[in-house]
C-alpha cells in the first residue's frame, strides 16, 4: 500500500508518516519546505524517515500541476492524506490571496489527480476554525459552517465543499477531518503552547490576547494520528468528522499548566483580542467514536508535561 502524505514534513504530517511507516506502508511525502517557519525544523522532522527504504520525499508545491502529475505517475499512490496548507488564522487576514491559492487551488489539483488515478481513499485535514463563533457547543458536524470569520477558515470550508463535489461527480471516497488545536512535540513554533513555553522558560513576557477566558479544545498529536489512520482504513463515501479532545480549557488555565510543568511563573503581556479569533472551540466527538472508533487518550495535563519534556530535551541539544 502506497500512501501519499502532503505536508508530510510538518508537525502532524511527520508524526503520521512515522506511524504509517511503522505499520508497513510505503509513504510518499510531498512538502515544499515553505519558509513560514524555520525550514531546519522540517528537515529535522524527516531525518529519520529518510533512512527508511519505504519512504520517498518529493520536494515541491501542491499548486504545481506538472510536479504533482509527475509524482502521481511515478509513485502511483493508492491513498492520500492531504495535510499541506497555508496555516494560521491571523496571517490569513494579512494575505488572503495567498491562502486562497495554496489551500484551494492546491486541494483541487490533488482531488483532480486523485480521481484520474483511481485513488481509493482521500483524507483531508480540515479545521475547527470553520465553526467560527458558533453559539452551540459542543460543535457538531451538522453545523452549516457558512459563517467563517477568517480567510483561513473560509478556505478550509471551501476545500470541504470541493471534496464533496468530487465525491458526488466521480465517486471519490473523501473523509474531511476537522482538527481541534493540535499540540505536542514538533508543534509549530508560532503556536501558543510552543511560544509560551519558550518565552516562560527564558523569562520573557508572553503575549496574552484578552482576559484569559477564551478556551480551546487542545488535542494531542497522537490522538489526531489515531483518527487519521482509522479514516484511511474506513472509506465511507463522503464524511466530515471532528477530531478533538472534547475537553476545552481556558487560556489562563493553559498558562497555569505550562507554568507548573516548567516550574516557572509567566510574565503576562496583556493585549486586546485579535480579529479572526473565536472565544471557544469544543468538539462533539460522538461521530468520530461511532464511525472511527476514536477515543482520545491524552488529557491536557499529561500532554503539556510531555511537550515541555520534549522542548527541554530538544533545546538542550
Amino acid at each position: 500500500m502506497t500512501i501519499l502524505v502532503t505536508g508530510g514534513a510538518g508537525f502532524i504530517g511527520s508524526h503520521l508518516v512515522e506511524r504509517l511507516l511503522a505499520s508497513g506502508r510505503r509513504i510518499v511525502c510531498i512538502d515544499n519546505f515553505d519558509g513560514f517557519y524555520d525550514t531546519k525544523i522540517k528537515r529535522r522532522n524527516v531525518a529519520a524517515a529518510l533512512a527508511n527504504r519505504d519512504y520517498a520525499l518529493c520536494e515541491g508545491d501542491i499548486c504545481d500541476e506538472a510536479f504533482c502529475r509527475d509524482v502521481f505517475a511515478r509513485e502511483k499512490p493508492e491513498q492520500i492524506v492531504h495535510l499541506a496548507a497555508r496555516a494560521g488564522v491571523r496571517p490569513s487576514i494579512e494575505e488572503p490571496l495567498l491562502y486562497e491559492r495554496v489551500n484551494c487551488l492546491g486541494t483541487v489539483n490533488l482531488l483532480e489527480l486523485a480521481r484520474r488515478s483511481g485513488v481509493s481513499m482521500f483524507v483531508f485535514g480540515s479545521s475547527s476554525s470553520i465553526y467560527g463563533e458558533s453559539a452551540q457547543v459542543p460543535f457538531s458536524e451538522d453545523f452549516r459552517g457558512d459563517r467563517p470569520i477568517s480567510p483561513y477558515a473560509a478556505t478550509k470550508r471551501a476545500c470541504e465543499l470541493y471534496a464533496h463535489t468530487y465525491h458526488h461527480l466521480y465517486g471519490l471516497p473523501v473523509t474531511c477531518l476537522r482538527f481541534f488545536t493540535v499540540y505536542g512535540p514538533r508543534q509549530r513554533p508560532d503556536l501558543a503552547i510552543h511560544k509560551f513555553t519558550k518565552l516562560i522558560e527564558s523569562g520573557k513576557p508572553i503575549p496574552v490576547f484578552g482576559d484569559g477566558s477564551t478556551s480551546r479544545d487542545y488535542t494531542y498529536f497522537s490522538d489526531i494520528c489515531d483518527g487519521i489512520v482509522a479514516a484511511l482504513e474506513r472509506p465511507m463515501g463522503y464524511e466530515i468528522i471532528n477530531l478533538g479532545n472534547s475537553s476545552p480549557i481556558t487560556l489562563a488555565s493553559l498558562i497555569g499548566l505550562i507554568e507548573k510543568s516548567l516550574g516557572k511563573n509567566a510574565v503576562i503581556d496583556r493585549r486586546p483580542l485579535q480579529p479572526g479569533d473565536v472565544s471557544t472551540t469544543y468538539a462533539d466527538i460522538s461521530k468520530a467514536k461511532r464511525l472511527l472508533g476514536y477515543e482520545p487518550k491524552f488529557p491536557i495535563e499529561r500532554g503539556i508535561q510531555s511537550f515541555v519534556e520534549w522542548y527541554r530535551e530538544t533545546n538542550s541539544k
